[in-house]
């Protein structure tokens, strides 16, 4: 990318990030969001480092996660509308979480290790049917094996919340629209230190998302591994896409959205395209934050919730250009 590029990049990111760490329940000025970040006896130090920072980071990070994994997924299976919760993914993750609420498991990290747990499954399991002959990942029942997963884990979900008392009805409800009340700087750390090497072979693997996306025959002619690469993408992204859930929830419509509204604006080379879905994607996550805390102060929407609102319009939208 160009050097005026990245600095748009930069400057829309630090933008972002201000906007995320200066809105909420307590609006805060610029003046307060400086002093809090490096004063530790500002008034606004401990709104700012301890609550909204690592809460602000973790969305962008998400987000980032979320949009990269689509605008994979989208070259890979070579369909429009794939999207990282359609391979079941989401279905896994929320029957380990509500599982865990149901039975009161114990621990901050209890929900989020089971949904880690569901999703990891719901991936080995989908795998284990897109094989076809060969062992030979087929795209299109790959697919199709995630609708079906994911719809069998929430038939699963939908009968543990019914037999469910109330209060654990409320919480699993709330945590399967996702959100990021429960930041904190140690999930933040997970979240980033997990999340670096599958976005790094996601990137390494560029180029033979650019041939893959032309066709099979092509990029096999062209010399790309199609298989491994294929292999080495629907890990990746499911990987990340479980540690997202794990973190904040199920969020969606971010990995279809944002790498549609990307590829209006950008080469759909990949080299090029995935860095700006990752910004993009994480200011659009932060963004919906802000407004499901600001929105109905000083209550605050599940932030799957705002992305969905924002995210069906404007897929409508992107979709009706598209094919005008």
């Amino acid at each position: 990318m160009s050097g005026p590029r990245v600095a748009l990049l930069v400057l829309i990111v630090v933008v972002c990030l201000v906007v995320g760490l200066s809105a909420g329940t307590v609006p805060l000025s610029l003046g307060d969001v400086w002093a809090g970040l490096h004063r530790s006896d500002a008034q606004a130090s401990v709104i700012v480092r301890e609550l909204r920072a690592p809460r602000v980071l973790l969305a962008f990070l998400v987000g980032g996660s979320l949009a990269v994994c689509g605008a994979a997924l989208q070259a890979m299976i070579r369909n429009p509308l794939a999207e990282p919760y359609l391979l079941g993914l989401s279905g896994g993750a929320g029957l380990g979480a509500v599982l865990a609420i149901a039975s009161r498991m114990a621990g901050p990290w209890a929900v989020p290790v089971a949904a880690f747990l569901g999703a990891l499954a719901a991936v080995a399991l989908v795998y284990r049917l897109s094989l076809v002959a060969g062992r030979r990942l087929d795209p299109r029942v790959l697919l199709l094996s995630g609708v079906v997963v994911g719809a069998f884990a929430g038939a699963l979900m939908s009968a543990i919340i019914v037999v469910s008392d109330s209060a654990t009805t409320r919480n699993a409800f709330l945590w399967l629209l996702g959100g990021f009340g429960a930041a904190s700087w140690q999930a933040l750390a997970v979240f980033a230190t997990y999340a670096v090497l599958p976005l790094g072979l996601i990137g390494l693997s560029a180029r033979g998302l650019d041939l893959i996306a032309l066709g099979e025959e092509p990029a096999h002619h062209l010399g790309a591994e199609v298989e491994r690469t294929r292999r080495l993408v629907y890990l990746c992204t499911a990987l990340l896409t479980a540690a997202s859930v794990a973190a904040c929830g199920i969020i969606g419509f971010v990995g279809l959205v944002v790498p549609h509204a990307v590829r209006m604006i950008s080469r759909p080379i990949h080299r090029t395209l995935l860095p700006i879905a990752f910004v993009a994607g994480g200011c659009f996550l932060v963004l919906s934050d802000v407004v499901s805390r600001t929105v109905v102060r000083p209550l605050e929407l599940p932030v799957g919730v705002i992305t969905a609102l924002v995210g069906v319009p404007l897929f409508a939208l992107l979709l009706r250009r598209t094919l005008a």
